[in-house]
């Protein structure tokens, strides 16, 4: 009753909108709780999985330690997971990704190789979708193109005295950020509210010159061309082409200017998991469950569906078709609908099919499987010389 009061107050005083439940032990047994709690109230926040991987190794860490030096283990890792579902990738950065699962045989490649393949991986997402210079961490800064550890701690210490930036020419003040960093880091780097609305876009510094002619012959304030998407349309490109700058830099300031600010990311989904289905003997053969997809191998992909194991979708049972690459059709963390085909409750192994769900709402296409070929001893053997 005491934990019901407490979870009902923490609700009411900061007008909590979302709950995040990690996918580890008693998972189910706390989302059964919060929804028992949330059920009486009239605005009830929504209650979200969120995977528990590499936060009891994020929790022990340096980084964790230094973050949060007063608090246990548990605390820390129950932030972790809380975080994940406001800013996953701002988090997941803090993590090495070998300890997030990342593959079916990470342990058995080139250690040297494989770090480095993810890192570059992690880098790609970071800069793909940007970083609030005013609230990221060392550890996202040090992922964006141009930065290293060392300038991520400086650009901490100079926020931290000076507070937010208000442009992105301020980097040039920071201590060991030179012009080839800034260079390299600025495009990557947005200032949310600044005085510049530029400064909250993919678009350089380099390129603003470009943009203010834009709004000249437009004849629209510069503070105003990420709204004059119709206009923006009837410019013609080859005009502003020059020696520093071609047509297709030009057609992506545009389409950035078309979309400023824009999160390249998909709208966040979550695996709504049956109420009832909370051990793998809650299960039956038959059923149709909605689940996550947490693992992609070559043989299938495994699908959290809420019962502590992931069952297995056999790569025969992805699609009505020749399926030659899981990765293909299949995403991590992507929403599907499954039916149970084989339960082994001794072995705690579960059989899914996403084909012979009759509610699937992903997209499978239909391919057809190769035309077999022979070669020239095989149809001697057939058909004779």
């Amino acid at each position: 009753m005491n934990a019901e009061k407490l979870l009902l107050y923490f609700i009411d005083k900061y007008k909590i909108e979302l709950i995040a439940i990690g996918n580890g032990t008693a998972s189910r047994e706390t989302d059964e709780f919060v929804e028992k709690v949330i059920s009486k109230l009239d605005k009830k926040p929504i209650k979200v999985t969120v995977s528990e991987a590499g936060a009891s190794i994020y929790s022990a860490s340096e980084v964790a330690v230094k973050e949060f030096p007063d608090l246990d283990v548990t605390v820390r890792g129950a932030i972790s997971i809380a975080r994940r579902l406001q800013d996953p990738l701002a988090e997941l950065v803090k993590i090495d990704p070998k300890s997030i699962g990342v593959g079916q045989y990470q342990h058995d490649v080139d250690q040297k190789l494989i770090k480095k393949r993810l890192d570059e991986t992690v880098e790609s997402c970071v800069n793909y979708v940007g970083v609030d210079l005013n609230t990221a961490s060392k550890e996202l800064l040090t992922y964006v193109s141009g930065l290293n550890t060392s300038i991520a701690s400086s650009i901490i210490e100079y926020r931290n005295k000076n507070g937010a930036f208000k442009s992105r020419r301020e980097l040039m003040k920071v201590a060991k950020l030179g012009d080839k960093a800034f260079e390299l880091s600025a495009g990557f780097l947005r200032i949310k509210n600044g005085p510049n609305p530029l400064d909250n876009t993919a678009v350089h510094p380099e390129s603003y010159k470009i943009v203010e002619q834009f709004a000249i012959d437009l004849q629209v304030p510069v503070s105003e061309i990420t709204k004059a998407n119709d206009k923006l349309k009837t410019l013609n490109l080859k005009k502003y082409i020059s020696e520093s700058i071609g047509e297709p830099t030009l057609k992506d300031i545009i389409l950035e200017l078309e979309k400023p600010g824009r999160d390249p990311r998909e709208e966040f989904k979550y695996a709504s998991f049956n109420d009832g289905i909370k051990e793998i003997k809650d299960l039956r053969v038959g059923m149709e469950l909605e689940g996550v997809v947490t693992n992609i191998t070559n043989f299938g992909a495994f699908v959290d569906i809420g019962v502590h194991q992931d069952g297995l979708v056999h790569i025969s049972e992805i699609a009505n078709g020749y399926v030659k690459e899981p990765t293909k059709i299949l995403k991590v963390g992507q929403i599907v609908n499954v039916m149970v085909t084989e339960i082994n409750e001794k072995l705690k192994r579960v059989a899914l099919s996403i084909k012979q769900a009759q509610k699937n709402k992903i997209i499978v296409p239909k391919v057809e499987k190769p035309k077999e070929s022979f070669s020239i001893t095989d149809l001697k053997s057939r058909f004779g010389k």
